[in-house]
Parts: structure tokens; C-alpha cells; sequence
């Protein structure tokens, strides 16, 4: 009895497990009247309205990249930029890829090549930060960008931009 019951279901789950391509039959009768679409819908991972853009960022780039440099991580290497902006009060300050990407999934050009932008939000007009210049001595903005080693395996150098300069690093 017991064999006869397994003998059953494993012939039970064989026939049913054939059937998975069952909804793109012609005989699902879900089909029959307009009820299921006939061509495939083509899918991306690409979200609805594109990806971001640096327009639709609303930062500005800092008025000078004063430092770059690399730093070793145990997947990879951290991207460490220092840089002043035009006035005191800057926040938000970011390292932002001048093409469109994912976010984490950051790769070179063709060239091997990556350009960085590094922008950032300005102080409101009517106030004390934004009416001082900055100090150099104390008014650097750092920001770090971390790189895993799939993006460095083609990467030859990184430009970032600011509004007044760029800076070169080559790996």
C-alpha cells in the first residue's frame, strides 16, 4: 500500500511538473478569448523615467578639486577627494559620474577611462555662509567614493571635475 501511494505521487508530480509551460499554450483556456497577450512582454532592469541624470541632480560642482588619492580596501580601492568650494556652506557634496549609471555599478568608458564630477548643494543666498569666502585651512570638503575590483579591472585612470579644474589619477 505504502509503495503504491509513493508509486502515485511521484507519478502525480512528474505529469504536473511537465506542465509549466502550460500558460503559453494554445490550450490554457485562459487564452481562448483574448485573455492572455500573444507577444512577450520585453523586461528591464532599467527604471521607469530613466536613470538620473546630472540635471536632474540640481548640485552644483565646487569651485576647485584641490586633492585626490587612493586608498587600498580589502575588495577594492577608495576614491578620497578633497576639494573648496566658492563660499562657506556647502552641503551635500557628493562624487557623481558625468554619464548616467546605476548606482553600484559604476564602470569606465571605452578608454578605461572614469569621469567624476564632484558637485554639492550651495548655502541659501541671504546668508553668512554664503556671503564669507571660504579658508582653506578649514573649509575643505572631503568625500570618499569606493570602488570594488570588478570596476577596476579595466579602469586606467580617473578625471575628477570641479567648476575651475580637473584632476588626473591614474591607477
Amino acid at each position: 500500500m505504502r509503495s503504491g501511494t509513493l508509486g502515485i505521487l511521484a507519478c502525480a508530480m512528474l505529469v504536473l511538473g511537465g506542465c509549466g509551460r502550460m500558460g503559453d499554450s494554445s490550450l490554457n483556456p485562459f487564452r481562448w478569448f483574448g485573455g492572455g497577450s500573444g507577444a512577450p512582454r520585453q523586461q528591464t532592469l532599467e527604471p521607469e523615467g530613466g536613470y538620473p541624470t546630472a540635471i536632474e541632480d540640481g548640485r552644483l560642482p565646487l569651485a576647485q578639486v584641490t586633492s585626490a588619492k587612493w586608498e587600498p580596501l580589502y575588495e577594492g580601492r577608495m576614491l578620497v577627494v578633497t576639494g573648496l568650494a566658492a563660499s562657506k556652506g556647502w552641503w551635500d557634496v557628493a562624487l557623481v559620474t558625468e554619464v548616467p549609471m546605476p548606482r553600484g555599478r559604476i564602470r569606465p568608458d571605452q578608454d578605461g577611462v572614469l569621469r567624476l564630477r564632484l558637485v554639492g548643494k550651495p548655502p541659501l543666498p541671504d546668508t553668512f555662509a554664503a556671503a564669507n569666502p571660504p579658508q582653506p585651512a578649514s573649509d575643505t570638503v572631503t568625500v570618499a567614493l569606493t570602488l570594488p575590483n570588478a570596476a577596476l579591472a579595466d579602469l586606467r585612470e580617473v578625471v575628477i571635475a570641479g567648476a575651475g579644474n580637473a584632476i588626473t589619477l591614474r591607477r
